[in-house]
């Protein structure tokens, strides 16, 4: 394990000292769960643009796309516990 040195302003120990104890946990624990809790934040919002990016070169390729509405209305029938069939895309008007 490396070891990596960070400065903290006084009031921001005191806050993470404080948030440790009553988590039951020391400074450097809540420090190292906060790090983690971070880089998995960064690391699914980089999939969720990477996905989403995707999906949009697919829909640019292909030119189709399923209209909202027809969307909206499938949502709501399967929340409503109806069986529906998933709705068709289609070209996009241009």
């Amino acid at each position: 394990m490396s070891t990596t040195t960070i400065r903290l302003p006084n009031e921001l120990k005191s806050r993470v000292a404080e948030a440790a104890k009553r988590a039951g946990t020391t400074a450097h624990g809540f420090i190292l769960e906060a790090i983690a809790e971070k880089a998995g934040q960064d690391e699914r919002r980089a999939d969720f643009e990477s996905e989403a990016e995707s999906r949009y070169a697919r829909i640019i390729a292909s030119g189709e796309t399923v209209p909202w509405d027809d969307m909206r209305n499938y949502l709501k029938a399967k929340i409503a516990g109806e069986s529906v069939s998933a709705p068709k895309s289609r070209k996009i008007a241009r």
